[in-house]
């Protein structure tokens, strides 16, 4: 769990860095610049005053405050430049970044762009190469999207939700853990609310049981048993590789630029998504933990098909808001085989530009 966590955040991190707004890091560019130079000049005028009044107290002469005040100026416009050209190459990276469309604008004008650093006012002015580019990334139409997904698992019996009311399993202490990568995709070429979503997840689901029961095989069936130890754990994890699709209704108010073209902003308002999904198992195991006679902890993990059925199909669907919403899903063939149990997954989920 703590490395699904981990690349959790690893992914949120790349994907707030790919949203930057151009202007937005011209200004803390500037900011920058501003902060250097004034430090810098502040830290002087310490440094003058102590000079001054070392030569009030007659402790140095006239020609060494001098020469001692020189030093002090060539060390920190030395220091000025030096700081302040690392944030130049930012500024230049930066640059090159908005004409190659890595990066977005809030620009009323795709021609020009003015900003002031360090009292000094500059200008951008990009050419028509760089506006088609601009004006091509505004068309896109399918865009990519990070997924992380968690929340409570269980079995419904008989299609009936009013059996997890009798569930064998846990219901706050069984969890699943959602990740993968998706495309959504506009379905017409012009801006609409209606979205195509596909993508690959990998998922863990476990099934903590309930009265100190373990999942025993006995040939084609796997039932639950009473084990003869008290259980601190057990656990039944089934690892998938699903292929997600969903219809998703975006309802983010779209941008009108000053050209007058009118393009699609995503995931900034209310989205719906219903669908379904396939897949296959990966992998499944049982872990289990007690403590012996001679009280020493006993950690047993079994790996084995439990004669769940390698295959799986079913429906899900989200609400969201912006990139948090909740999610539902349902397998709609049996989670073991020749039973009616099928697996059910509530919870929330991430969607990350």
């Amino acid at each position: 769990m703590k490395r699904i966590l981990l690349l959790v955040l690893f992914v949120t991190t790349i994907a707030q860095s790919q949203e930057k707004v151009f202007e937005k890091e011209v200004k803390k560019i500037s900011k920058s610049i501003d902060s250097i130079t004034k430090q810098q000049k502040d830290s002087l005028k310490v440094k003058i005053k102590e000079i001054n009044a070392k030569l009030e107290k007659n402790t140095i002469s006239f020609n060494e405050a001098t020469a001692l005040k020189k030093e002090a100026a060539v060390y920190h416009a030395a220091q000025i430049e030096k700081k302040a050209s690392f944030q130049e190459q930012k500024l230049q990276q930066l640059v090159q970044d908005k004409i190659d469309g890595k990066i977005f604008s809030n620009e009323e004008s795709l021609t020009e762009s003015t900003f002031n650093i360090a009292g000094a006012k500059f200008k951008l002015d990009f050419s028509k190469d760089d506006i088609e580019k601009e004006k091509k990334r505004r068309k896109k139409r399918t865009a990519t999207q990070f997924v992380f997904a968690l929340g409570v698992n269980n079995i419904v019996t008989n299609n009936r939700l009013s059996s997890l009311d009798d569930s064998d399993y846990k219901f706050w202490q069984s969890h699943f853990y959602e990740l993968g990568f998706t495309w959504k995709t506009r379905l017409s070429k012009e801006p609409s609310k209606t979205y195509f979503k596909y993508g690959l997840s990998f998922l863990w689901n476990n099934l903590r049981a309930e009265n100190n029961q373990y999942h025993v095989v006995n040939g084609e069936e796997t039932s639950l048993n009473v084990h003869p130890e008290q259980l601190s754990e057990s656990r039944l994890r089934h690892v998938q590789m699903s292929f997600p699709m969903h219809l998703e209704f975006d309802f983010s108010k779209n941008k009108k630029y000053s050209d007058g073209e009118v393009v699609d902003r995503t995931d900034k308002g209310l989205r719906v998504g219903v669908g379904g999904f396939f897949g296959f198992k990966l992998g499944t195991r049982q872990y289990l933990e007690y403590k012996n006679a001679q009280g020493v902890t006993v950690e047993e993990v079994q790996k084995n098909n439990f004669n769940m059925n390698k295959y799986n199909y079913g429906l899900s669907a989200y609400v969201a808001y912006q990139g948090i919403g909740l999610y539902a899903k349902y397998d709609l063939n049996p989670l073991f085989k020749d039973t009616d149990t099928r697996n059910i997954s509530l919870g929330v989920r991430f969607d990350i530009n």
